[in-house]
């Protein structure tokens, strides 16, 4: 059982006992919860008005947010305010296998955990008593749980407050945003009703070891924004026997696979860090049954990482590949054609086959100026009906686009089309660029200074969280060409996706991730170290709000 006396561990427990996980009613279950926690505190009893639990908009699902604020009474004239953020949805319980029905009750699942086998480490941490288990203790809701507590804290206290503290929980980071996307819009309202000067954010997503033997406990001053570049693949149809006679695009994208997977030459040093390379999330043909003819287009897209590259930089950077791609791929295969016809004795013609690497906003462009309002009148038409179908995700909608648009072209050559198919999470550091920046990163370091001596493990800053958080909507350093490089590239820009980047300008708040400690995120060993998670987060984050509006 929990220790009665560990207020974050209750909390904890209470809402990973809610199975929130992302896109079912679950995450109702907790926006609700969380609103039922806050809603018993006296000071929102006495003030309801400052409690909210808002629909998310544009959302093809039903589900809440959840924001409060305690007013400072220090200096009611300071107008100053922190945000503390979190997420309430996790990702799925699947990976308990045989244990699913207790992956959300903490105390069962250690309990039966014990009479499994499991790697040593994770067998050490669960018998010392130290750690705690559970779908969601991680990621991220011992994080809420600390803020819920910070949260209480000042409603009792708001006597050491000169300013304001905002509590905010969303729903859907796990995949689409949809929650902090929409949460922007009750933080604009709030900043014109109140006059709420958002001077820094606190968020408080995972961290975990970078490494084995990794002894340090890492808060970060910025996250990595990431981008989903995405390729659609045309080739030239033929009968298997007849092999040379057309051009496979699943050969096309196997070569660009291999030139963008694990490349180091698209890593983005900056600040001296270096997020993990580009990876496959997704390489398919896109033949809808069997066939002895080859596939006429194929569909890859990949994970990207950024540190300072704007969407714009990405593809310039992706066509230079993807024209090496091309080029490599059609080398070989003349290789490979001349040395298959020395074999069989026959005569080798010219393959016809061109490197050939569109970007998409170049063809819209290039259909639009030769079919006029004949093409636009029948995409729309065409975009509205596929959006009718609910199975489709924003990355197959976007290929279905391009596949619909390239019916148009009259060169049908086998060619590159590259553009982008899903949400654009920007990057975000943390420099001293303005006088809230330098607030926000001598807060921090004075709140290291003060907590460090007492705890064991190294704490230490980093520039860049590693894994994709909501902490990229809440400032923009993108210009207007970067953000055009994202939404003219996007075949689903406007109609299965959107996103509205002027309501970021218009928080654009600094921001850092001081979160609970451990291991296993996302999988069936989930945990958090105690110590750290429920005592140390919470006085780091709170001698950080003690220096910004203390």
């Amino acid at each position: 059982m929990i220790a009665t006396g560990n207020e974050i561990l209750r909390f904890t427990d209470e809402l990973v006992r809610v199975e929130s996980i992302v896109e079912t009613s679950g995450e109702v279950d907790a926006a609700n919860k969380i609103y039922e926690l806050i809603s018993a505190m006296p000071y929102f009893k006495e003030n309801p008005d400052q409690l909210i639990k808002p629909l998310t908009v544009d959302d093809e699902f039903t589900r809440y947010n959840v924001l409060a604020f305690v007013e400072g009474t220090k200096d009611i004239a300071n107008k100053k305010t922190v945000i503390l953020m979190g997420h309430l949805d996790t990702v799925g319980i699947d990976d308990y296998t045989n244990l699913k029905d207790v992956a959300c009750s903490p105390a069962e699942l250690m309990e039966k955990l014990k009479g499994e086998l499991m790697p040593g480490l994770v067998r050490e941490q669960l018998e010392s008593g130290e750690w705690y288990f559970g779908r969601g203790v991680l990621d991220m809701k011992s994080g809420v749980a600390s803020h819920l507590s910070l949260l209480k804290y000042y409603s009792e206290h708001p006597e050491e407050l000169s300013g304001n503290l905002i509590f905010f929980s969303e729903c859907d980071e796990e995949v689409s945003s949809k929650g902090v996307l929409s949460g922007l819009k009750n933080l604009k309202e709030w900043k014109e009703e109140h006059g709420f000067e958002y001077v820094g954010l606190i968020n408080s997503d995972f961290v975990a070891p970078l490494y084995e033997g990794d002894p340090n406990r890492y808060i970060y001053k910025g996250t990595v924004g990431k981008l989903l570049p995405s390729f659609f693949i045309t080739g030239a149809e033929t009968h298997v026997g007849s092999s040379f006679e057309g051009l496979d695009p699943n050969y096309i994208a196997a070569e660009l696979t291999r030139q963008i997977s694990y490349n180091p030459d698209l890593c983005n040093t900056y600040l001296g860090e270096t997020p993990a390379p580009p990876i496959s999330l997704k390489q398919m043909d896109l033949k809808p049954s069997y066939t002895v003819q080859t596939a006429t287009s194929a569909y890859v897209y990949f994970n990207f990482f950024v540190h300072s590259w704007s969407p714009k930089d990405v593809l310039n950077k992706l066509m230079e590949q993807a024209e090496i791609a091309f080029d490599n791929a059609l080398t070989t295969l003349d290789e490979r054609y001349q040395k298959f016809c020395e074999i069989t004795n026959q005569p080798a013609n010219k393959l016809p086959w061109k490197t050939r690497v569109i970007l998409y906003e170049e063809m819209t462009k290039e259909l639009i100026e030769e079919h006029g309002e004949k093409f636009t009148k029948h995409m729309d038409e065409f975009k509205a009906n596929l959006l009718l179908d609910k199975s489709l995700d924003s990355q197959m909608f976007a290929a279905k686009v391009v596949e619909e648009e390239w019916k148009w072209m009259k060169d049908k050559s086998p060619a590159i089309i590259l553009f982008y198919s899903s949400l654009y999470s920007p990057c975000l550091d943390l420099t001293g660029k303005n006088e809230n920046e330098v607030n926000l990163l001598e807060a921090l370091e004075k709140a290291i200074e003060i907590v460090q001596p007492a705890y064991s493990h190294p704490i230490v800053t980093k520039n860049y969280f590693p894994f994709i958080c909501d902490m990229s909507c809440v400032a923009l350093k993108d210009d207007d060409v970067g953000i055009r490089a994202v939404t003219d590239n996007n075949p689903s820009w406007g109609t299965k996706h959107y996103v509205n980047y002027q309501d970021i300008r218009d928080i654009n708040v600094p921001a850092i991730n001081i979160g609970p400690y451990g291991y296993d995120g996302h999988k069936r060993y989930e945990r958090i170290e105690i110590e750290y998670s429920t005592e140390v987060v919470p006085k780091i984050t709170k001698e950080v709000i003690r220096r910004l509006i203390g």
